[in-house]
């Protein structure tokens, strides 16, 4: 489903995200905005700030999405996912993976 449908869109997403990051302490190292997902790859501070973020991000845009459309229900397709990021070959290829879609999209 898509999901960012104007620049509006995406520019009102782009600023859930920062006031996120900024509360609940987490970096942003990368991201890419899609019509129907997004890909960030992000760096926590603190234990559980993530999570807390992620939930803040998602309700705060579910609830503008719903205003601004008219709508009710479920807009994105389940919980988030995350994978840890260790090695810094595997924080090469996400960040690669995560340009690349943006390359696509274009």
């Amino acid at each position: 489903m898509q999901v960012f449908h104007d620049q509006d869109d995406y520019e009102y997403f782009l600023g859930l995200l920062k006031k996120g990051l900024k509360r609940e302490q987490v970096e942003l190292h990368g991201y890419c905005l899609m019509p129907n997902h997004f890909h960030l790859l992000l760096v926590p501070k603190y234990e559980g700030s993530l999570s807390k973020m992620m939930q803040w991000v998602m309700t705060s845009h579910v609830r503008h999405y719903h205003k601004k459309n008219k709508t009710s229900g479920h807009i994105w397709q389940g919980r988030y996912k995350s994978f840890i990021v260790e090695e810094e070959s595997y924080y090469l290829s996400v960040i690669r993976y995560i340009e690349a879609n943006a390359l696509r999209q274009s």
